[in-house]
């Protein structure tokens, strides 16, 4: 009689034999690098911030947005102001009309221009500009104002020193010894006067 091996014997002694295999420290390999071993891992998204603009209009934010470089996430506010007055779409238009190094300037003219229309609903930026002329013109009422003062400060100063040089003069004039000296001096007036000339 033959004597035949058991299939299921030797395919249960074979997994035995790798079950062992894998649980023998001598059977693993070497660490691997750090980079191997998190290159199992599936790579991570990488987070993108919309900004202002595409959040308050709750769209997805492109990579090339035009309205991304001048409203940043963090200045919601900014965009909300010139959204209210000027309409996103009336923004995003004028922007593709105008070259790059001309856009950050239209829109800092644009969110300024729409505080003022908030400020005033009529006028808007024209109403900052009437108010300022009417202080220059105030200022320069001012400034002539002081000016005629200041004319009229030194026109009185030079009255007050004539009228000081004058009782001055008029002092010395009534007093002895001025008289005493006019007097001498008529004096020799008159004896030089007197006498004959020297030569002929």
């Amino acid at each position: 009689m033959e004597c035949r091996e058991n299939p299921s014997i030797t395919t249960t002694g074979a997994t035995a034999a790798a079950v062992t295999a894998a649980a023998s420290p001598s059977s693993v390999s070497p660490i691997s690098s750090p980079t191997g071993s998190f290159s199992s891992f599936p790579p991570r998204a990488v987070s993108f911030s919309p900004c202002a603009a595409c959040k308050i209009l709750r769209r997805r934010c492109v990579d090339k947005c035009v309205l991304a470089p001048y409203f940043p996430p963090s200045e919601t506010l900014k965009f909300t102001i010139a959204h209210r007055v000027f309409g996103a779409s009336n923004i995003i238009k004028l922007l593709q009309e105008l070259p790059e190094a001309q856009r950050s300037d239209a829109v800092n003219s644009m969110v300024y221009d729409a505080n003022a229309r908030l400020r005033d609903p009529v006028y808007g930026c024209a109403g900052a500009i009437f108010q300022l002329q009417k202080q220059i013109i105030e200022l320069q009422a001012e400034l002539a104002k002081s000016q005629a003062e200041i004319l009229n400060m030194q026109y009185q100063n030079a009255n007050l020193v004539e009228f000081i040089c004058q009782k001055m003069l008029q002092d010395q004039e009534n007093s002895p010894q001025y008289q005493q000296d006019e007097d001498s001096r008529f004096f020799l007036d008159e004896s030089f006067l007197g006498l004959e000339p020297l030569w002929t």
